[in-house]
């Protein structure tokens, strides 16, 4: 590892600071302080956003280097869809969308490098931490469902432009720990939670307008099986929304707790309508809810496919 200090510059954000003097990335400079790998005189500091006064030491631990150049890989990838200018995956949880500057393997996009060719391959870096050839939106890790890729450039403005601009329409499955109401619309800004920065709150720093409408599928004695309709994309907005609510998702650790029932947060991306970029016309696509989240509602005491909902 490699040890560096500089003097902080008065009034500039700490990861700023961390970029301008050690000619990082601004992503990488505050994936260093998110990870504990900065201190201000001597002292943590968790909030990349931390204003500088001017006086004090800043000291940047810089782990190794790691491999940068994202490379093809053989995985299983379910790929529900693909023509000349998209294709829509169902993505397993537990692979992340695209490569960062700590992650360049395992991906999404390393899945598909050599199976189709992707928008802006040949235009970005492999080596670039930002590389990511293709993506147009993303979901969590641990989010599992339908995804869209652009294989063109045309593709790629096309589709970015209609996930910005909201005309896009998406379906959630969530499996819930307490109850809501039927119907119900949440209409509260999220934003980075001031204390816990991994994670977003209702209101919080910066907070940006968000909108859930909720259907309830099927209930049994604390726990409910939900569609959630998102009518804008925030991060991490269903499960904030719903933890706001009281009934935060079954598994989630961030906004919940661990579930026995399941090892990760039961959250699907259950349908995706977007307009397609050869003729604007609405295309949907649906990816179907996976193995641990209905054997999860059935350890909880539920039937599949339940009653509520003849689709799924």
């Amino acid at each position: 590892m490699e040890f560096r200090t500089f003097d902080a510059p008065a009034g500039e954000r700490l990861d700023v600071a961390i970029a301008l003097a050690l000619e990082l990335s601004r992503t990488y400079a505050k994936e260093l302080v998110n990870e504990g790998y900065v201190t201000v005189d001597g002292r943590p500091v968790g909030k990349p956003s931390t204003k500088l006064a001017g006086s004090e030491v800043v000291s940047v631990v810089l782990p190794p280097p790691r491999p940068m150049h994202v490379e093809p890989e053989d995985l299983e990838l379910d790929v529900i869809y693909q023509d000349d200018d998209l294709a829509a995956i169902n993505k397993p949880p537990g692979m992340v969308a695209h490569p960062t500057a700590t992650l360049r393997t395992g991906t999404v996009v390393n899945a598909l490098l050599g199976r189709m060719p992707l928008s802006k391959e040949r235009l970005q870096d492999p080596a670039d931490e930002a590389y990511r050839p293709g993506i147009v939106h993303r979901l969590d890790k641990d989010t599992s469902g339908v995804m869209v890729v652009a294989k063109n450039d045309a593709a790629h403005r096309h589709l970015s432009l209609s996930f910005k601009k909201r005309f896009t329409e998406k379906e959630y499955v969530a499996i819930v720990v307490g109850a809501i109401e039927d119907g119900v619309v949440v209409d509260a800004p999220i934003g980075r939670h001031p204390v816990k920065r991994q994670s977003m709150t209702v209101g919080g720093e910066n907070p940006k307008s968000a909108t859930t409408r909720f259907r309830v599928i099927a209930s049994l004695p604390g726990y409910q099986l939900v569609k959630a309709r998102p009518h804008s994309g925030r991060t991490h907005q269903i499960r904030v929304h719903l933890a706001h609510l009281g009934a935060p998702i079954l598994g989630d650790e961030v906004y919940g707790r661990p579930s026995a029932a399941i090892a990760r947060q039961a959250l699907h991306a259950y349908r995706l309508t977007v307009p397609h970029p050869s003729d604007n016309q609405a295309t949907t696509f649906i990816a179907q809810v996976p193995t641990d989240m209905v054997e999860a509602w059935l350890r909880l005491g539920g039937s599949w496919p339940p009653a509520g909902d003849e689709e799924l």
